[in-house]
């Protein structure tokens, strides 16, 4: 099997046990997926418009709208007209959506410390450093930006 043979087809499988995980734990019942990658996102760029969102998430601004409209409900986020422009948004999130981002990065750590229990902390940052190469590519191909902090 050659390398892109590796990739498409580990890439196939990793989708499938992303699913996995996510029926099989509690992992996202503070927050759903995509609600976990609004919050993070905010975590690392700060308050930011839906526009600005949505490129960070490779997403649609319409979409990204509706998440940020669902999570306003819920109280995870907080939409404030921008200074500059009082039509805008900007996107914030609330004590309430870090404290439950923060519960779920906890428990995804400590899900992955388990899967990984006993091996050695340079393969760890060699299938680290894989991810994050893959996701650059993602980001290049589609021009779309990179979660990373």
């Amino acid at each position: 099997m050659d390398a892109l043979d590796l990739i498409e087809a580990h890439t196939a499988v990793m989708v499938r046990n992303f699913e996995l995980l996510s029926r099989r734990t509690d992992i996202y019942d503070e927050v759903d997926r995509a609600g976990y990658l609004l919050l993070r996102t905010l975590e690392v760029t700060g308050p930011a418009d839906i526009t600005t969102l949505a490129m960070k998430l490779g997403l649609d601004p319409s979409t990204v709208g509706r998440q940020v409209s669902a999570m306003t409900v819920a109280g995870l986020v907080e939409r404030t007209p921008a200074p500059e422009d009082r039509r805008r948004s900007i996107v914030v999130a609330t004590e309430e959506g870090r404290v439950r981002a923060r519960r779920v990065h906890d428990r995804r750590r400590d899900n992955l410390a388990a899967m990984f229990a006993g091996v050695p902390e340079e393969d760890l940052r060699v299938i680290g450093e894989s991810f994050a190469r893959y996701n650059q590519a993602v980001a290049r191909h589609y021009d779309v930006s990179v979660l990373t902090d």
